[in-house]
Protein backbone atom coordinates (compact mmCIF):
# COMPACT_ATOMS: atom_id res chain seq x y z
CA UNK A 1 0.00 0.00 0.00
CA UNK A 2 1.68 3.19 -0.80
CA UNK A 3 1.11 6.49 1.58
CA UNK A 4 -2.00 5.13 3.59
CA UNK A 5 0.20 2.08 4.32
CA UNK A 6 3.22 4.47 5.61
CA UNK A 7 1.14 6.32 7.57
CA UNK A 8 0.02 3.24 9.18
CA UNK A 9 3.00 2.26 9.68
CA UNK A 10 3.92 5.29 11.78
CA UNK A 11 0.95 5.53 13.55
CA UNK A 12 1.80 1.82 14.68
CA UNK A 13 5.34 2.69 15.31
CA UNK A 14 3.95 5.87 17.50
CA UNK A 15 0.89 3.08 19.37
CA UNK A 16 1.02 4.47 22.78
CA UNK A 17 1.86 8.33 21.60
CA UNK A 18 -0.92 10.70 21.08
CA UNK A 19 -1.04 12.21 17.23
CA UNK A 20 -4.37 13.51 17.05
CA UNK A 21 -6.53 15.70 19.41
CA UNK A 22 -9.47 18.35 19.31
CA UNK A 23 -10.22 21.76 21.53
CA UNK A 24 -13.64 21.29 22.00
CA UNK A 25 -15.20 24.26 24.74
CA UNK A 26 -11.72 24.61 25.83
CA UNK A 27 -11.40 21.02 26.30
CA UNK A 28 -8.89 18.58 25.00
CA UNK A 29 -9.62 15.28 23.25
CA UNK A 30 -7.33 13.24 21.99
CA UNK A 31 -6.21 10.00 20.51
CA UNK A 32 -2.93 8.07 20.29
CA UNK A 33 -1.60 6.42 17.04
CA UNK A 34 -3.22 2.84 18.20
CA UNK A 35 -6.46 4.30 19.11
CA UNK A 36 -6.96 5.95 15.61
CA UNK A 37 -6.09 2.72 13.82
CA UNK A 38 -8.55 1.01 16.00
CA UNK A 39 -11.29 3.65 14.86
CA UNK A 40 -9.89 3.72 11.11
CA UNK A 41 -10.62 -0.55 11.80
CA UNK A 42 -14.21 0.43 12.55
CA UNK A 43 -14.86 2.67 9.57
CA UNK A 44 -12.95 0.26 7.31
CA UNK A 45 -15.32 -2.68 8.98
CA UNK A 46 -18.40 -0.68 8.00
CA UNK A 47 -17.52 0.20 4.26
CA UNK A 48 -16.93 -3.36 3.69
CA UNK A 49 -20.19 -4.50 4.96
CA UNK A 50 -21.72 -2.17 2.07
CA UNK A 51 -20.33 -4.32 -1.05
CA UNK A 52 -19.17 -1.02 -2.10
CA UNK A 53 -16.71 -1.80 -5.38
CA UNK A 54 -13.08 -0.52 -6.07
CA UNK A 55 -12.90 3.07 -7.78
CA UNK A 56 -16.70 3.87 -6.18
CA UNK A 57 -17.14 7.48 -4.58
CA UNK A 58 -17.34 7.99 -1.39
CA UNK A 59 -18.43 11.61 -0.13
CA UNK A 60 -17.20 12.87 2.88
CA UNK A 61 -19.16 15.84 4.41
CA UNK A 62 -18.24 16.71 7.84
CA UNK A 63 -15.98 19.66 9.76
CA UNK A 64 -12.72 19.04 11.03
CA UNK A 65 -12.45 16.17 13.54
CA UNK A 66 -10.38 13.47 14.10
CA UNK A 67 -13.25 10.86 13.21
CA UNK A 68 -12.89 12.66 9.73
CA UNK A 69 -9.11 11.76 9.49
CA UNK A 70 -10.28 8.20 10.36
CA UNK A 71 -12.90 8.34 7.59
CA UNK A 72 -11.18 9.69 4.64
CA UNK A 73 -7.76 7.34 5.87
CA UNK A 74 -10.69 4.22 5.76
CA UNK A 75 -12.22 4.95 2.56
CA UNK A 76 -8.85 5.62 0.76
CA UNK A 77 -7.56 2.27 2.57
CA UNK A 78 -10.67 0.35 1.19
CA UNK A 79 -9.92 1.51 -2.27
CA UNK A 80 -12.29 4.01 -2.70
CA UNK A 81 -12.48 7.17 -3.82
CA UNK A 82 -12.92 9.87 -1.42
CA UNK A 83 -14.78 12.72 -2.32
CA UNK A 84 -14.31 15.68 0.54
CA UNK A 85 -17.21 18.35 0.88
CA UNK A 86 -16.76 22.01 2.22
CA UNK A 87 -19.26 21.86 5.30
CA UNK A 88 -20.56 25.47 5.11
CA UNK A 89 -20.66 25.52 1.43
CA UNK A 90 -24.01 26.21 0.00
CA UNK A 91 -26.07 23.08 -0.36
CA UNK A 92 -27.50 23.68 -3.50
CA UNK A 93 -23.32 23.84 -4.51
CA UNK A 94 -22.07 20.49 -2.52
CA UNK A 95 -25.10 18.73 -4.52
CA UNK A 96 -24.07 20.27 -8.03
CA UNK A 97 -20.47 18.53 -6.78
CA UNK A 98 -22.22 15.37 -5.29
CA UNK A 99 -24.13 14.61 -8.52
CA UNK A 100 -21.58 15.34 -10.52
CA UNK A 101 -18.70 12.76 -8.84
CA UNK A 102 -21.84 10.33 -8.60
CA UNK A 103 -20.89 8.80 -4.97
CA UNK A 104 -22.37 5.16 -4.04
CA UNK A 105 -23.01 6.58 -0.16
CA UNK A 106 -21.82 9.66 1.77
CA UNK A 107 -20.48 9.96 5.02
CA UNK A 108 -21.58 12.78 7.18
CA UNK A 109 -20.65 14.37 10.38
CA UNK A 110 -23.96 15.31 11.49
CA UNK A 111 -28.25 15.31 11.22
CA UNK A 112 -27.98 19.26 10.30
CA UNK A 113 -25.51 18.37 7.49
CA UNK A 114 -27.36 14.95 5.73
CA UNK A 115 -30.80 17.27 6.34
CA UNK A 116 -29.62 20.14 4.01
CA UNK A 117 -28.56 17.42 1.60
CA UNK A 118 -31.59 15.28 1.73
CA UNK A 119 -33.96 18.26 1.26
CA UNK A 120 -32.34 20.03 -1.25
CA UNK A 121 -32.16 16.56 -3.53
CA UNK A 122 -34.19 13.92 -2.67
CA UNK A 123 -32.92 11.10 -4.50
CA UNK A 124 -29.52 11.89 -2.70
CA UNK A 125 -27.30 8.28 -2.16
CA UNK A 126 -27.40 6.84 1.01
CA UNK A 127 -26.14 9.05 3.50
CA UNK A 128 -24.45 7.53 7.34
CA UNK A 129 -23.74 9.19 9.98
CA UNK A 130 -20.69 9.45 12.02
CA UNK A 131 -22.24 8.35 14.71
CA UNK A 132 -23.52 4.98 13.38
CA UNK A 133 -20.34 4.18 11.22
CA UNK A 134 -18.42 4.40 14.69
CA UNK A 135 -20.43 3.07 16.96
CA UNK A 136 -19.62 -0.89 14.48
CA UNK A 137 -17.04 -3.73 15.40
CA UNK A 138 -13.78 -4.23 14.29
CA UNK A 139 -13.04 -7.02 12.04
CA UNK A 140 -10.85 -5.60 8.55
CA UNK A 141 -7.63 -6.57 9.01
CA UNK A 142 -5.59 -3.05 8.53
CA UNK A 143 -3.07 -4.41 6.32
CA UNK A 144 -4.81 -5.66 3.57
CA UNK A 145 -3.55 -3.90 0.25
CA UNK A 146 -6.08 -1.89 -1.65
CA UNK A 147 -4.41 0.74 -3.07
CA UNK A 148 -2.16 0.89 -5.79
CA UNK A 149 0.10 4.19 -7.03
CA UNK A 150 -1.84 4.67 -9.90
CA UNK A 151 -5.36 3.90 -8.47
CA UNK A 152 -7.50 7.63 -7.90
CA UNK A 153 -7.71 8.63 -4.06
CA UNK A 154 -9.47 11.60 -4.00
CA UNK A 155 -11.64 14.27 -6.19
CA UNK A 156 -10.97 17.11 -4.87
CA UNK A 157 -13.55 20.05 -6.48
CA UNK A 158 -12.23 23.80 -7.22
CA UNK A 159 -13.42 26.68 -6.06
CA UNK A 160 -15.08 27.67 -9.21
CA UNK A 161 -14.34 31.46 -9.05
CA UNK A 162 -15.87 31.72 -12.90
CA UNK A 163 -18.26 28.84 -13.33
CA UNK A 164 -18.76 25.36 -12.19
CA UNK A 165 -16.65 23.76 -9.79
CA UNK A 166 -14.70 21.12 -11.75
CA UNK A 167 -13.54 17.93 -9.83
CA UNK A 168 -10.14 17.31 -9.86
CA UNK A 169 -8.67 13.69 -10.01
CA UNK A 170 -5.60 12.89 -7.39
CA UNK A 171 -3.81 9.84 -7.50
CA UNK A 172 -2.23 8.18 -4.84
CA UNK A 173 1.47 8.41 -6.81
CA UNK A 174 0.62 12.10 -7.04
CA UNK A 175 -0.37 12.23 -3.20
CA UNK A 176 2.92 10.28 -2.38
CA UNK A 177 4.99 12.34 -3.70
CA UNK A 178 4.04 15.14 -2.94
CA UNK A 179 3.75 13.90 1.16
CA UNK A 180 7.70 13.00 0.56
CA UNK A 181 8.53 16.61 -0.71
CA UNK A 182 6.47 18.07 2.33
CA UNK A 183 8.27 15.98 4.60
CA UNK A 184 11.63 17.01 3.53
CA UNK A 185 10.96 20.64 4.00
CA UNK A 186 9.73 19.84 7.37
CA UNK A 187 12.41 18.13 8.30
CA UNK A 188 14.72 21.31 7.45
CA UNK A 189 12.60 23.61 9.10
CA UNK A 190 12.68 21.53 12.25
CA UNK A 191 16.81 21.43 11.57
CA UNK A 192 17.06 17.73 12.27
CA UNK A 193 14.81 17.86 15.31
CA UNK A 194 14.45 14.10 17.12
CA UNK A 195 11.53 14.54 18.99
CA UNK A 196 7.41 14.83 18.29
CA UNK A 197 6.23 18.30 16.21
CA UNK A 198 3.19 19.89 17.64
CA UNK A 199 1.39 21.60 14.92
CA UNK A 200 -1.90 23.38 15.20
CA UNK A 201 -4.34 22.92 12.44
CA UNK A 202 -7.85 24.78 11.67
CA UNK A 203 -8.45 24.98 7.76
CA UNK A 204 -10.28 22.46 6.69
CA UNK A 205 -9.75 19.62 5.20
CA UNK A 206 -11.53 19.43 2.11
CA UNK A 207 -8.88 21.80 1.15
CA UNK A 208 -6.37 20.34 -1.25
CA UNK A 209 -2.82 21.72 0.74
CA UNK A 210 -4.90 21.63 4.05
CA UNK A 211 -5.42 17.78 3.52
CA UNK A 212 -1.77 17.50 2.36
CA UNK A 213 -0.46 19.14 5.09
CA UNK A 214 -2.67 16.91 7.54
CA UNK A 215 -1.07 13.47 5.75
CA UNK A 216 2.47 15.05 6.18
CA UNK A 217 2.03 15.50 9.79
CA UNK A 218 0.53 12.10 10.31
CA UNK A 219 3.28 10.87 8.40
CA UNK A 220 5.96 12.32 10.20
CA UNK A 221 4.24 11.23 13.69
CA UNK A 222 3.34 15.17 14.53
CA UNK A 223 0.65 15.70 17.42
CA UNK A 224 -1.81 17.53 15.15
CA UNK A 225 -4.21 19.57 17.39
CA UNK A 226 -7.48 20.31 15.73
CA UNK A 227 -9.30 23.75 16.30
CA UNK A 228 -13.07 23.36 16.07
CA UNK A 229 -14.23 27.10 16.37
CA UNK A 230 -12.63 29.39 14.32
CA UNK A 231 -13.26 32.46 16.55
CA UNK A 232 -11.31 30.33 19.56
CA UNK A 233 -8.16 30.78 17.23
CA UNK A 234 -6.47 33.20 18.89
CA UNK A 235 -7.28 31.48 22.18
CA UNK A 236 -6.32 28.23 21.19
CA UNK A 237 -2.99 28.67 19.55
CA UNK A 238 -0.71 29.92 22.47
CA UNK A 239 -1.93 26.93 24.59
CA UNK A 240 -1.06 24.33 21.83
CA UNK A 241 2.20 26.28 21.61
CA UNK A 242 2.98 24.67 17.90
CA UNK A 243 6.21 24.85 16.31
CA UNK A 244 4.75 25.74 12.93
CA UNK A 245 1.26 25.49 11.08
CA UNK A 246 -0.84 26.25 7.94
CA UNK A 247 -2.47 29.54 7.42
CA UNK A 248 -4.15 32.33 4.76
CA UNK A 249 -3.07 35.74 4.31
CA UNK A 250 -6.26 36.83 5.90
CA UNK A 251 -5.53 35.19 9.37
CA UNK A 252 -2.11 36.92 9.29
CA UNK A 253 -3.46 40.19 8.68
CA UNK A 254 -6.14 40.19 11.28
CA UNK A 255 -3.36 38.95 14.15
CA UNK A 256 -0.94 41.67 12.60
CA UNK A 257 -4.01 44.34 13.18
CA UNK A 258 -5.19 42.94 16.40
CA UNK A 259 -1.14 43.04 18.44
CA UNK A 260 -1.45 46.85 16.54
CA UNK A 261 -4.69 47.44 18.15
CA UNK A 262 -3.39 46.01 21.44
CA UNK A 263 -0.55 47.49 22.09
CA UNK A 264 -2.41 51.49 20.99
CA UNK A 265 -5.24 50.07 23.82
CA UNK A 266 -2.44 49.83 26.48
CA UNK A 267 -0.18 52.66 25.39
CA UNK A 268 2.26 53.85 27.85
CA UNK A 269 6.13 52.61 26.97
CA UNK A 270 4.89 48.99 25.52
CA UNK A 271 3.74 51.21 22.60
CA UNK A 272 6.26 53.88 22.70
CA UNK A 273 9.06 51.10 22.06
CA UNK A 274 6.84 49.21 19.57
CA UNK A 275 5.74 52.30 17.09
CA UNK A 276 9.40 53.78 17.27
CA UNK A 277 10.60 50.34 16.27
CA UNK A 278 8.20 49.51 13.49
CA UNK A 279 9.71 52.98 12.14
CA UNK A 280 12.92 51.57 12.50
CA UNK A 281 12.42 48.05 10.68
CA UNK A 282 10.78 49.43 7.73
CA UNK A 283 13.65 52.34 7.75
CA UNK A 284 16.56 49.51 7.98
CA UNK A 285 16.90 48.62 4.27
CA UNK A 286 16.49 52.24 3.44
CA UNK A 287 17.41 54.69 5.12
CA UNK A 288 18.50 53.97 8.42
CA UNK A 289 18.07 56.64 11.53
CA UNK A 290 20.84 57.21 14.22
CA UNK A 291 19.11 55.46 17.25
CA UNK A 292 17.02 53.05 15.32
CA UNK A 293 19.00 50.14 16.48
CA UNK A 294 18.32 51.11 20.04
CA UNK A 295 14.95 50.92 19.71
CA UNK A 296 15.02 47.93 17.58
CA UNK A 297 17.04 46.36 20.54
CA UNK A 298 14.57 47.55 23.52
CA UNK A 299 11.56 46.32 21.48
CA UNK A 300 13.42 42.81 20.83
CA UNK A 301 14.45 42.67 24.83
CA UNK A 302 11.08 43.91 26.35
CA UNK A 303 8.12 43.66 23.69
CA UNK A 304 8.95 41.31 21.08
CA UNK A 305 8.96 38.30 22.85
CA UNK A 306 5.73 38.86 24.92
CA UNK A 307 4.25 39.77 21.29
CA UNK A 308 5.40 36.29 19.76
CA UNK A 309 4.37 34.19 23.60
CA UNK A 310 1.12 35.76 24.14
CA UNK A 311 -0.09 35.15 20.18
CA UNK A 312 1.24 31.92 19.30
CA UNK A 313 3.10 29.84 22.75
CA UNK A 314 6.83 29.55 23.51
CA UNK A 315 7.65 26.70 20.49
CA UNK A 316 7.24 28.82 17.43
CA UNK A 317 10.02 28.03 14.44
CA UNK A 318 7.86 29.50 11.47
CA UNK A 319 4.01 30.57 10.14
CA UNK A 320 3.27 29.04 6.71
CA UNK A 321 1.01 31.08 4.13
CA UNK A 322 -0.93 29.89 0.87
CA UNK A 323 -3.93 29.79 -1.00
CA UNK A 324 -3.72 33.87 -1.97
CA UNK A 325 -0.38 35.77 -2.12
CA UNK A 326 0.66 37.85 1.23
CA UNK A 327 1.91 41.04 1.14
CA UNK A 328 5.59 41.95 2.21
CA UNK A 329 4.56 44.16 4.93
CA UNK A 330 2.66 41.25 6.61
CA UNK A 331 5.54 38.93 5.58
CA UNK A 332 8.00 42.00 6.86
CA UNK A 333 6.26 42.60 10.10
CA UNK A 334 6.57 39.03 11.20
CA UNK A 335 10.31 38.95 10.45
CA UNK A 336 10.13 42.20 12.58
CA UNK A 337 8.81 40.33 15.46
CA UNK A 338 11.33 37.02 14.65
CA UNK A 339 9.27 35.22 13.04
CA UNK A 340 9.60 33.70 9.41
CA UNK A 341 6.73 33.10 7.26
CA UNK A 342 7.23 30.98 4.61
CA UNK A 343 5.22 31.10 1.25
CA UNK A 344 3.90 27.94 -0.94
CA UNK A 345 2.38 28.13 -3.85
CA UNK A 346 -0.02 25.39 -5.87
CA UNK A 347 -3.10 24.66 -7.13
CA UNK A 348 -5.78 21.44 -6.48
CA UNK A 349 -4.33 20.58 -9.80
CA UNK A 350 -0.64 19.96 -8.65
CA UNK A 351 -1.76 18.12 -5.98
CA UNK A 352 -1.54 21.52 -3.49
CA UNK A 353 1.97 22.55 -3.85
CA UNK A 354 4.26 23.81 -6.75
CA UNK A 355 6.79 26.03 -4.97
CA UNK A 356 7.94 26.20 -1.36
CA UNK A 357 10.44 29.03 0.69
CA UNK A 358 13.66 27.96 1.52
CA UNK A 359 13.23 28.11 5.86
CA UNK A 360 16.55 29.39 5.76
CA UNK A 361 16.23 32.43 2.90
CA UNK A 362 12.55 33.39 2.47
CA UNK A 363 12.34 36.30 0.20
CA UNK A 364 9.81 38.59 1.32
CA UNK A 365 7.19 39.17 -2.25
CA UNK A 366 8.25 35.68 -3.21
CA UNK A 367 6.50 32.22 -3.02
CA UNK A 368 10.13 30.45 -2.89
CA UNK A 369 11.62 27.69 -5.69
CA UNK A 370 10.02 25.15 -7.29
CA UNK A 371 9.88 21.72 -5.68
CA UNK A 372 12.40 19.32 -6.26
CA UNK A 373 11.77 17.08 -9.43
CA UNK A 374 8.88 19.20 -10.76
CA UNK A 375 9.33 21.49 -13.74
CA UNK A 376 8.22 24.99 -13.73
CA UNK A 377 8.85 28.09 -16.43
CA UNK A 378 7.03 30.44 -18.48
CA UNK A 379 4.76 30.54 -21.32
CA UNK A 380 3.01 32.53 -23.49
CA UNK A 381 1.63 35.97 -21.74
CA UNK A 382 3.99 34.92 -18.97
CA UNK A 383 1.70 32.20 -17.97
CA UNK A 384 3.56 29.25 -15.54
CA UNK A 385 3.00 25.76 -17.12
CA UNK A 386 4.51 23.18 -14.24
CA UNK A 387 5.23 19.57 -15.11
CA UNK A 388 5.82 16.54 -12.64
CA UNK A 389 4.91 13.68 -10.65
CA UNK A 390 2.74 16.22 -8.59
CA UNK A 391 0.36 17.50 -11.60
CA UNK A 392 -3.17 15.44 -12.19
CA UNK A 393 -4.57 12.93 -14.41
CA UNK A 394 -7.56 15.16 -14.81
CA UNK A 395 -10.61 16.35 -14.43
CA UNK A 396 -13.40 14.20 -13.60
CA UNK A 397 -16.14 13.19 -16.60
CA UNK A 398 -14.35 16.46 -18.28
CA UNK A 399 -12.27 15.64 -21.53
CA UNK A 400 -12.58 18.78 -22.85
CA UNK A 401 -11.38 20.75 -19.97
CA UNK A 402 -8.67 18.90 -19.35
CA UNK A 403 -7.32 18.98 -22.73
CA UNK A 404 -7.15 22.56 -22.63
CA UNK A 405 -4.95 22.64 -19.45
CA UNK A 406 -2.59 19.70 -19.90
CA UNK A 407 -1.50 20.38 -23.50
CA UNK A 408 2.10 18.78 -24.50
CA UNK A 409 2.86 17.62 -21.15
CA UNK A 410 2.48 20.65 -19.38
CA UNK A 411 -0.27 22.19 -17.12
CA UNK A 412 -1.14 25.42 -17.62
CA UNK A 413 -1.82 27.47 -14.59
CA UNK A 414 -3.77 30.04 -15.10
CA UNK A 415 -1.28 32.03 -13.73
CA UNK A 416 1.13 34.89 -14.33
CA UNK A 417 4.42 34.60 -12.30
CA UNK A 418 8.24 35.58 -12.82
CA UNK A 419 11.36 34.17 -11.70
CA UNK A 420 14.54 35.95 -10.07
CA UNK A 421 17.96 34.73 -10.93
CA UNK A 422 17.43 32.55 -7.60
CA UNK A 423 15.12 30.70 -8.64
CA UNK A 424 12.43 32.33 -6.68
CA UNK A 425 8.93 32.68 -7.74
CA UNK A 426 6.48 35.71 -7.48
CA UNK A 427 3.24 35.28 -8.52
CA UNK A 428 1.69 38.16 -10.41
CA UNK A 429 -2.21 37.27 -11.07
CA UNK A 430 -4.55 35.21 -12.55
CA UNK A 431 -4.95 35.59 -16.25
CA UNK A 432 -8.24 35.29 -16.56
CA UNK A 433 -8.21 38.86 -14.16
CA UNK A 434 -6.49 40.83 -16.89
CA UNK A 435 -8.33 43.92 -17.04
CA UNK A 436 -8.42 45.21 -21.10
CA UNK A 437 -8.46 48.78 -20.94
CA UNK A 438 -9.93 50.65 -23.57
CA UNK A 439 -6.59 52.01 -24.60
CA UNK A 440 -5.13 48.22 -25.14
CA UNK A 441 -2.78 47.92 -21.93
CA UNK A 442 -3.53 44.50 -20.09
CA UNK A 443 -3.03 44.81 -16.49
CA UNK A 444 -3.26 42.37 -13.61
CA UNK A 445 -5.47 43.96 -10.82
CA UNK A 446 -3.61 42.05 -7.90
CA UNK A 447 -0.68 44.21 -7.74
CA UNK A 448 -2.05 47.19 -7.75
CA UNK A 449 -4.94 45.62 -5.27
CA UNK A 450 -1.86 44.88 -3.08
CA UNK A 451 -0.70 48.16 -3.48
CA UNK A 452 -3.60 50.04 -2.40
CA UNK A 453 -3.94 48.00 0.21
CA UNK A 454 -0.57 48.84 1.87
CA UNK A 455 -2.05 52.13 2.33
CA UNK A 456 -5.26 51.27 3.65
CA UNK A 457 -5.40 48.95 6.34
CA UNK A 458 -8.61 49.18 7.22
CA UNK A 459 -10.07 48.06 3.95
CA UNK A 460 -11.56 44.55 4.21
CA UNK A 461 -11.17 43.46 0.63
CA UNK A 462 -10.22 46.09 -2.69
CA UNK A 463 -11.45 44.97 -6.31
CA UNK A 464 -10.01 46.97 -8.97
CA UNK A 465 -12.23 46.89 -11.55
CA UNK A 466 -12.05 48.51 -15.43
CA UNK A 467 -12.59 45.58 -18.28
CA UNK A 468 -13.14 48.04 -21.13
CA UNK A 469 -12.80 51.27 -19.76
CA UNK A 470 -10.97 54.48 -20.07
CA UNK A 471 -9.23 53.95 -16.12
CA UNK A 472 -9.50 51.72 -13.59
CA UNK A 473 -11.64 52.01 -11.06
CA UNK A 474 -11.57 49.98 -7.56
CA UNK A 475 -14.44 48.86 -4.77
CA UNK A 476 -13.51 49.04 -1.09
CA UNK A 477 -15.03 47.18 1.19
CA UNK A 478 -15.00 47.81 5.04
CA UNK A 479 -15.66 50.63 7.21
CA UNK A 480 -13.19 53.20 5.65
CA UNK A 481 -13.72 56.26 5.11
CA UNK A 482 -13.98 58.11 1.68
CA UNK A 483 -11.18 60.61 2.76
CA UNK A 484 -8.82 58.05 4.01
CA UNK A 485 -9.41 55.97 0.47
CA UNK A 486 -8.46 59.13 -1.43
CA UNK A 487 -5.24 59.39 0.69
CA UNK A 488 -4.07 55.30 -0.10
CA UNK A 489 -5.22 55.92 -4.10
CA UNK A 490 -2.95 58.64 -4.30
CA UNK A 491 -0.40 57.33 -2.60
CA UNK A 492 -0.34 54.10 -4.11
CA UNK A 493 -0.84 56.15 -7.64
CA UNK A 494 1.91 58.19 -7.13
CA UNK A 495 4.42 55.09 -7.96
CA UNK A 496 1.88 53.62 -10.53
CA UNK A 497 2.38 54.36 -14.48
CA UNK A 498 -0.67 56.45 -15.95
CA UNK A 499 -2.78 53.56 -16.91
CA UNK A 500 -2.62 51.51 -14.17
CA UNK A 501 -4.05 54.53 -11.57
CA UNK A 502 -6.95 54.15 -10.05
CA UNK A 503 -9.01 57.01 -10.39
CA UNK A 504 -12.26 56.23 -8.86
CA UNK A 505 -13.54 54.40 -6.35
CA UNK A 506 -16.66 53.29 -4.37
CA UNK A 507 -17.45 51.92 -1.03
CA UNK A 508 -19.32 48.87 0.14
CA UNK A 509 -19.62 48.30 3.91
CA UNK A 510 -20.34 45.08 3.88
CA UNK A 511 -17.40 42.54 2.82
CA UNK A 512 -17.77 40.00 0.40
CA UNK A 513 -17.98 36.80 1.81
CA UNK A 514 -18.76 32.79 1.66
CA UNK A 515 -22.39 33.59 2.64
CA UNK A 516 -23.26 36.30 0.61
CA UNK A 517 -21.64 34.02 -2.48
CA UNK A 518 -19.13 36.39 -3.64
CA UNK A 519 -16.22 34.69 -2.13
CA UNK A 520 -15.50 30.45 -3.07
CA UNK A 521 -15.39 28.75 -0.33
CA UNK A 522 -11.94 28.82 0.27
CA UNK A 523 -11.51 32.88 0.60
CA UNK A 524 -11.11 33.95 -3.32
CA UNK A 525 -13.11 36.56 -5.50
CA UNK A 526 -15.65 35.92 -7.74
CA UNK A 527 -14.98 38.85 -9.74
CA UNK A 528 -17.10 37.94 -12.62
CA UNK A 529 -19.91 37.18 -9.98
CA UNK A 530 -18.94 41.13 -8.05
CA UNK A 531 -18.79 42.64 -11.40
CA UNK A 532 -22.70 41.70 -12.04
CA UNK A 533 -23.93 42.40 -8.92
CA UNK A 534 -22.13 45.61 -8.60
CA UNK A 535 -23.23 46.60 -12.09
CA UNK A 536 -24.95 49.93 -10.95
CA UNK A 537 -22.02 51.21 -8.27
CA UNK A 538 -19.72 50.00 -11.50
CA UNK A 539 -21.49 52.43 -13.77
CA UNK A 540 -21.76 55.41 -11.38
CA UNK A 541 -17.92 55.31 -11.18
CA UNK A 542 -17.36 55.82 -14.78
CA UNK A 543 -20.28 58.65 -14.79
CA UNK A 544 -19.31 60.41 -11.55
CA UNK A 545 -16.08 60.60 -9.94
CA UNK A 546 -15.14 59.78 -6.49
CA UNK A 547 -11.60 60.26 -6.91
CA UNK A 548 -8.75 62.07 -8.99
Amino acid sequence: MPFVGEIFSQLKAGASTPVLQEIRGGQFTGMTGNELLEVIRKARTFLASKGLQKGERCGLLAANSIRWVAMDLAAMAEGLIVVPLYSRQAPAELVAMMKDSTPALVCCGDAALRDSIQQNWPSAPPMFLFDEIFAGVNGVQLDRPQVRDEDAVTIIYTSGTSGEAKGVVLTAANVGFMLERTAARLVQLMDGRTMQDRVFHYLPFSFCASWIAVLTFLKRGSLITLNTDLTKIPNDMPVVAPHYFLNVPQLLERMRRGVDEQIAQKGGLAQAVYSRAQAAWQRKRAQPQAGDAVWLWLANSLVFPTIRKKMLGENLKALISGSAPLTPETQNYFAMLGIPVLQVYGLTETTGICTMDDPANPVPGRVGLAIPAMEMRLSENDEIVVRGPNVFRGYWNRPQQTAEVLRDGWFHTGDQGEMDASGNWRIAGRIKNLIVLGSGHKIAPETIEEEIGRHLPGAQQIVVVGNGRGYLSAIVTGSVPGDRVQAALDAANAQLPHYKQVRAFCLRPDPFSIENGLLTANGKLKRELIAVRMKSEIEEMYHVRHAV
